[in-house]
């Protein structure tokens, strides 16, 4: 397997198995999505209102819980990364973060979609299936580019090439476009148009920050056939940018 050393975006892209750091990071994601059930099921956003003199919870239980199906499916296409898919190594740094982030945002759109705070139920109407929709369809961009990607690199004929085609051919970085997808799905469905600042801030990291700091890196790992590939490819959004 070809080596690099290379740091992308804050992210260092040497190749390792980093076993113990993937575990951490699986276990710990799962944690949270447990977390999401017992405040949905256990009553735990009651209890924790309890602990502080307040009378909070779950208004809104069947949106709740498709947000924890979300979540639920979420980790297992994480899962899918972290021992399929992804081959650099973790540092523990990123764990951390990363779980942080991912604590903050699952938790918190359970209790904003199950009506946590506010005294209401929402039906289900016309916004829940685009959502759903948008949920499903940027999963299914970040996931199968990238196993499209994993199993032409797995040709001994590949080793070392630029990947070009699939999902790719129609975004340099259709696995980023990906998530933001599915993220803004994922937000839309809470009913806080609020938590749509989350895939805007995701959506501007990855054009300004991530992907320019990735296309240096790549440059420098696939020279001339990047850059063909750059010039007749959309960046970030297929068709668009």
């Amino acid at each position: 397997m070809e080596k690099s050393t290379s740091k992308a975006a804050g992210i260092i892209r040497t190749h390792g198995r980093s076993v113990p750091q993937k575990f951490t990071f699986a276990m710990g994601h799962l944690f949270i999505v447990l977390t999401c059930g017992w405040l949905i099921y256990g009553k735990g956003w009651e209890v924790i209102g309890q602990a502080f003199g307040k009378s909070w919870q779950i208004t809104d239980i069947p949106r709740a819980q498709i947000l924890l199906v979300c979540a639920f499916i979420y980790w297992l296409r994480h899962v899918l990364t972290l021992f399929y898919l992804l081959v650099r190594k973790v540092e523990w740094s990123e764990v951390l973060g990363l779980l942080i982030f991912i604590g903050l945002f699952e938790i918190g759109l359970v209790l904003l979609g199950g009506g946590a705070f506010r005294d209401y139920s929402i039906k289900f109407g016309l916004l829940d299936i685009v959502a759903l929709v948008l949920f499903f369809l940027g999963s299914y961009l970040n996931s199968a580019s990238e196993i499209q990607r994993k199993w032409w690199k797995a040709a001994p004929t590949h080793h070392g090439l630029c990947y070009t085609k699939g999902l790719f051919a129609y975004s340099m970085h259709i696995n980023y476009f990906g998530d933001t997808v599915l993220f803004t799905g994922w937000c839309l469905f809470t009913y806080n148009f609020w938590s749509l600042g989350l895939p805007l801030l995701m959506g501007l990291s990855f054009a300004f920050y991530h992907i320019p700091g990735l296309d240096i890196y790549l440059t420098e790992r696939y020279g001339e056939a990047f850059k063909n590939y750059s010039k007749k490819t959309r960046k970030f959004i297929p068709f668009i940018y």
